[in-house]
């Protein structure tokens, strides 16, 4: 079966930004690539794709690595700007989806300014409004999200891919064998490289006292480590899967730190906060590349149709990391099928959420209800399949899980979650979650969230989407009580 075809390649502003930092002239430039000056004016003006061949050229001759080509920009971009643009439009014209696309691909660097000042505009907003319902005097609450959403932008402009850390990952577990299907017990291997390697001794972490406010004082730590006296701590009750992946923390934090300071060093735009942040994430990032080492994981998933768990079983990892793993298969010349990832919890807050796809979340406000994440909460442990259609028409195949932890304690609350993960149609025949599914025929008809949803007879519509003017109509009763035109 041949593979769909991917997506072609425009990166006209970021070969023109390589080619003025470097100070050449259109010719010159045009020059050093061995292409005329009307090819390369045609490139940066977005008005040709991009060829493996000129890639790879533009790769040498601008001294930076293939994955500073981001390809996925402009229909982040399109995205990210059509919803801070109907939110401002308080029922004023929204520029039309050809301004939009124009704006994201020919000026890139006024487009983040432009989300900057909105992602601003929504933080000073939600301030006023705490302020002036009397909910709050204290306004550092919501400041605290604003670090979180710049690390998730730091990903999601990255395409959720660090090559860097990627490779050094793929590096140290073929040493130590991680990923090979002789490896049984990831968890004890790295315990044992930690040992050896940094003298590091692997201890449990004791029980929380009994106590009749054992709600309160019970603790989510889940590793801990002393330096002074090189002891890792880990909770006793952790699964095998979450065990093996802090112990790879643990290990990614020691044998790459310089690795992780130089991404970092090279990112300016993140506040002290979120540069904090970001700095665990990657961690997070490089322990999940550890594991599921890239070549492997990807032959593997291919091999089994994307079959999460068989993957997990291959691994020895969990249901929400093989999926997270998925979707940052994204190395140039030997990428995976594009995937978004969500997870969502039981209030339908979007706590992790990435996005290879067209596929949109919204961020700010919910998700849309009728999306099969939702549902999965009604199913826990059951894999749920859903083939689903945004407004712009195009079709996803949409798998997801409702995962319950326990805390293996009756007065402590389980943690529960959803994971969602999904692809375009156009690769589903690749997942074994396809099977049965026509994926030619009825469609659930999903949107962003009900602010941004075009769909206007939508009987789960919440709100009224905000670039509409409302029209009350108090002789007639709909699914909800005015139109919108």
């Amino acid at each position: 079966m041949s593979k769909p075809a991917r997506p072609k390649s425009y990166l006209g502003p970021t070969f023109r930004l390589l080619r003025e930092r470097q100070g050449w002239s259109l010719q010159q430039g045009a020059k050093q690539l061995s292409l005329s000056a009307s090819y390369l004016s045609q490139i940066e003006h977005n008005q040709r794709p991009v060829t493996a061949k000129v890639l790879i050229m533009a790769s040498k001759v601008f001294a930076v690595p293939a994955s500073e080509f981001k390809t996925d920009d402009v229909s982040r971009f399109i995205a990210d700007l059509r919803e801070a643009s109907m939110d401002l439009a308080h029922e004023a014209p929204v520029p039309s989806l050809d301004e939009l696309k124009l704006a994201a691909s020919t000026t890139p660097q006024l487009v983040q300014q432009f989300l900057a000042l909105h992602r601003h505009y929504k933080n000073l907003d939600e301030r006023f409004k705490r302020l002036t319902d009397h909910s709050s005097q204290d306004t550092r609450a919501t400041d605290s999200q604003t670090p979180y959403q710049e690390v998730r932008d730091f990903f999601h402009y990255r395409e959720n891919y660090i090559e860097t850390l990627d490779l050094l990952a793929e590096s140290l577990a073929t040493a130590l064998r991680l990923g090979d299907p002789a490896t049984t017990d990831s968890a004890a291997v790295l315990a044992d490289y930690l040992r050896q390697q940094f003298a590091i001794r692997l201890e449990t972490q004791p029980a929380a006292p009994e106590s009749e406010h054992l709600q309160v004082q019970a603790t989510s730590l889940m590793r801990s480590f002393d330096p002074a006296q090189q002891v890792l701590w880990l909770a006793r009750d952790l699964s095998p899967p979450t065990r093996a992946f802090q112990l790879a923390v643990q290990v990614v934090e020691l044998q790459f730190q310089e690795a992780l300071k130089d991404v970092l060093v090279a990112t300016t735009s993140l506040s002290p906060t979120a540069h904090s942040i970001a700095r665990i994430a990657l961690a997070n990032y490089a322990a999940g590349a550890l594991l599921m080492p890239y070549g492997e994981f990807l032959l593997a998933a291919q091999s089994l149709r994307h079959d999460i768990e068989q993957l997990q079983r291959r691994f020895g990892t969990s249901f929400e990391q093989t999926c997270h793993r998925l979707s940052t298969l994204q190395r140039p010349g030997l990428p995976g099928i594009p995937f978004y990832f969500v997870r969502v919890d039981l209030a339908g807050n979007i706590t992790k959420r990435h996005s290879q796809t067209r596929f949109q979340f919204a961020r700010f406000g919910g998700a849309c209800p009728l999306w099969n994440v939702h549902e999965s909460f009604s199913h826990p442990g059951r894999i749920m399949v859903q083939l689903a259609e945004m407004p712009d028409s195009v079709r996803y195949l949409c798998i997801s899980r409702a995962i319950v932890k326990r805390s293996g304690n009756y007065r402590i609350t389980n943690r529960q979650y959803a994971v969602g993960f999904g692809c375009e149609t156009r690769y589903a025949k690749e997942l074994v979650y396809s099977e049965g599914i026509d994926l030619q025929g009825q469609a659930t008809p999903i949107g962003v969230n009900c602010t941004l949803c075009e769909r206007s007879n939508c009987a789960q519509r919440a709100f009224p989407r905000l670039d509409r003017a409302l029209q009350i109509m108090p002789r007639e009763r709909r699914v909800v009580p005015y139109n919108q035109t």
